[in-house]
C-alpha cells in the first residue's frame, strides 16, 4: 500500500487452476500478480502431493477484511466494481461496509459481466458496462469506468474479475483484488462455514448446500482437480 505503483492480488483456488490451463491470457495476469493467496483447502492438499511447501491458507472474505481495516485507518478510497445481477449491489455492499467501516470513501458500479456467447450486444447497458469473457470492454464502455480510488474489489468471478482489474492499471489505484463471493458475506446474502468446516477445508460442502447450482463447480474442484494434481 506504501509503494506508488498498481498492485495486483489473486485469491487462488482449483478452479482457477483449471481454467488458467486453456484460458493463456489468465494465467499470464496471475502469473504476473504481485501476490497469490491460496484461497482453498484443494490447494493446501496440492501442495502437500507435490512435497512442497505452503505459507499461508487464507479465504478470500478474510483478506478483504483485512484490507478494509487497514484501509479504515488510513480513511482510503474504496472502489466496489460489483456484477450485475449478483446477490448483492454496489449499493449494498457499500452500506454493509461503512456500518463497520466509517471512515472509507466509498465509489463503484454495477457492471454486467457475461461471457459472449450469452450476450449479443456487447455495449453499456443502464447498470453499468459490458465486460466479455475474453477480458475486454467494448471501447465505449472502458471510457464509462473511471476509476480513481486507492483500492478496488471486484466480485465478477473467474477469469472475468482479474482480466477486468489488470484491464484497469493506471498511477492512482495502489491495491486490486478479485474477491469473489465476499460482498454476498459481507452483506449477509451468505452464510459462512461453521468454524470447524473451515478448519477441516469442506467450506465446498456448506456452499453445495446453500447453492446446489455450483455443483458443477464443486465437482470441478473436488473431484477434477485432485485428479489432475495426482496424474
Amino acid at each position: 500500500m506504501s509503494e506508488d505503483k498498481f498492485h495486483q492480488i489473486a485469491t487462488v483456488n482449483p478452479e482457477f487452476i483449471l481454467e488458467a490451463q486453456k484460458d493463456e491470457k489468465f494465467k499470464n495476469i496471475l502469473n504476473n500478480c504481485d501476490l497469490n493467496i491460496a484461497d482453498g483447502a484443494g490447494i493446501k492438499l496440492a501442495f502437500w502431493w507435490l512435497r512442497g511447501k505452503l505459507k499461508c491458507r487464507m479465504a478470500g472474505i478474510d483478506l478483504m477484511q483485512e484490507i478494509l481495516k487497514i484501509a479504515n485507518e488510513r480513511k482510503l478510497k474504496i472502489f466496489l466494481a460489483a456484477k450485475s445481477g449478483g446477490l448483492s449491489t454496489f449499493e449494498e455492499t457499500k452500506n454493509a461496509i461503512l456500518k463497520k467501516y466509517p471512515n472509507l470513501e466509498i465509489g463503484g458500479e454495477n457492471v454486467s459481466c457475461h461471457s459472449e456467447r450469452r450476450a449479443k450486444n456487447p455495449s453499456i447497458s443502464k447498470t453499468g458496462a459490458y465486460f466479455n469473457r475474453s477480458g475486454s470492454f467494448a471501447e465505449a464502455a472502458q471510457d464509462d469506468i473511471k476509476i480513481e480510488s486507492d483500492i478496488i474489489f471486484c466480485n465478477f468471478g473467474i477469469p472475468f474479475q482479474e482480466k477486468f482489474l489488470n484491464s484497469q492499471k493506471n498511477d492512482i489505484i495502489r491495491l486490486a483484488v478479485g474477491v469473489g463471493g465476499s460482498f454476498d458475506y459481507l452483506t449477509g446474502k451468505l452464510k459462512r462455514a461453521p468454524k470447524w468446516m473451515q478448519f477441516f477445508g469442506i467450506e465446498w460442502l456448506w456452499r453445495l448446500l446453500l447453492q446446489p447450482k455450483r455443483i458443477r463447480r464443486i465437482f470441478n474442484a473436488v473431484i477434477i482437480f485432485p485428479i489432475k494434481i495426482i496424474f
